[in-house]
């Protein structure tokens, strides 16, 4: 543990960077908007992933594992998951659990751990059903036709968060116009279900809760009245997270004393869309042979408040640096991140820089601070990822093409191709073994095959 380094974080409520400050060191908590678990995640939903990730590890590194208590959500009731049970045949409940488990497959596969919550919202139907019933006594909520609505006119603070005032939000937003609403920018905490739709009993009927009651009712029963972080991906600041913090808010609870987003992603300078050709996810990826450390690598590249762009050469850049920094720090043994690194970290978690002073550290040869920033990055455990390993002491390539430089030059009596080959081998400490049978070729121990860039 190290409490005496000060993070500071750019809280989105008030517009600046902040000294971090826990209500309780002992018990440092944040919340994460999770996924609706319909499909697989896109390459999108892995940074605000990835992003906490890093947060959640600076986090314990400071104030230690037990001391840091983590919570991520999945929505498994939504009306994406219905249309898809009903496209598909397949039961809501197996459409659920099968992607959240690919969900938690491929996060893993990025190097996210795992948090210490990761609560469904069907488990709590109970608390939210208890937080609307109080949202109405109160006179903040009505029931209307089936439907709970929040009276948003009725917070004061209403958009503080996003930096806008209701009226302009109805000018611009697409706000859903129901001959049962109070004012069009009323937003449902219960809606009716038909037979063929998951619902639960409540006062106002059989029915399911509206998205945004989730995460209140959810951060409330595993954080408390007040908690530390809330975060995610800059798109839900308006209007998921201004509608939380509102209906929070007026059932008496503080929320979050810090709030967190981290922008969007773009694919080769182009927003991601099915309609460009451009999107993908997460899987597909890992299935072309992306490794998961390479897209984490590439992630945290770019700051969190910036928009990132992912393109092949970020992606094939980050494959070899990662390479070669695993290679280099292979035997060594894991350091104490250098000061540098956390500082950088603890400056609104400039990854950036901190992948800078990764390069600092390997051009140095400080292979064991290295290995220790690689660990709290979560691009390195306990061993070398095997793709790493495997393919920079793979030389097949180079055998077949010196071996096709041979067959040339017995034909030609040229051999100055071959020699050009066999030198810059021997240069990078590779014997180089021919005879009548073929090429072989024994790499040093810790051998970079970036040593021989150009030679193909």
């Amino acid at each position: 543990m190290t409490r005496d380094l000060t993070i500071k974080l750019h809280n989105t409520a008030t517009r600046k960077k902040e000294d971090f400050t826990p209500i309780d060191v002992r018990d440092v908590r944040m919340y994460v908007c999770g996924p609706t678990v319909y499909d697989r995640a896109h390459l999108g939903n892995a940074r605000p992933v990835i992003v906490f990730d890093v947060l959640y590890r600076l986090l314990r590194h400071v104030y230690g594992p037990e001391q840091v208590t983590y919570v991520r959500n999945f929505t498994d009731v939504d009306d994406k998951i219905n249309a898809r049970a009903a496209e598909s045949g397949r039961s809501i409940g197996e459409i659920t659990a099968e992607t959240t488990q690919w969900y938690l497959d491929d996060m893993a596969a990025v190097g996210a751990l795992e948090p210490d919550h990761m609560p469904r919202a069907t488990q709590y139907v109970p608390q939210m059903v208890a937080m609307i019933r109080g949202l109405i006594d109160d006179g903040y909520a009505y029931e209307a036709e089936g439907h709970v609505l929040f009276r948003v006119r009725k917070y004061a603070e209403y958009g503080a968060l996003s930096g806008r005032s209701v009226d302009d939000m109805i000018a611009g937003a697409r706000v859903e116009v129901a001959p049962y609403k109070e004012d069009p920018m009323d937003f449902v905490l219960w809606k009716p279900s038909d037979q063929g739709t998951p619902g639960w009993e409540s006062p106002w009927g059989q029915g399911r809760p509206g998205w945004h009651i989730e995460c209140s009712a959810m951060a409330h029963d595993l954080l408390g009245e007040r908690f530390d972080i809330h975060g995610g991906g800059i798109d839900l600041q308006f209007p998921h997270h201004e509608n939380e913090i509102a209906q929070s808010k007026c059932a008496g609870h503080g929320f979050a004393n810090y709030w967190l987003h981290n922008e969007m992603l773009q694919v080769e300078g182009k927003k991601m869309s099915k309609s460009l050709g451009n999107f993908f996810t997460v899987r597909d990826l890992l299935d072309q042979g992306v490794p998961g450390e390479v897209i984490r690598f590439v992630m945290l590249s770019t700051h969190y408040r910036k928009p990132m762009d992912w393109t092949e050469k970020k992606r094939e850049e980050a494959e070899k640096t990662l390479r070669k920094w695993y290679l280099q720090a292979a035997e060594a043994e894991a350091a104490t991140p250098s000061p540098e690194l956390l500082a950088l970290l603890a400056d609104d978690l400039n990854t950036h820089g901190a992948l800078t002073e990764c390069h600092r550290l390997a051009g140095e040869g400080d292979t064991a601070r290295l290995r220790g920033a690689l660990s709290l990055l979560g691009l390195m455990d306990e061993l070398i990822p095997e793709w790493a390993a495997v393919q920079a002491l793979d030389l097949t390539d180079v055998e077949a093409f010196l071996s096709d430089a041979r067959a040339t030059a017995m034909e030609t009596k040229d051999f100055a191709e071959v020699d050009r080959i066999k030198k810059a081998l021997t240069s990078a400490g590779v014997e180089v073994q021919m005879s009548k049978d073929g090429v072989k070729l024994t790499p040093p121990p810790g051998f970079d095959r970036t040593q021989l860039e150009g030679l193909l």
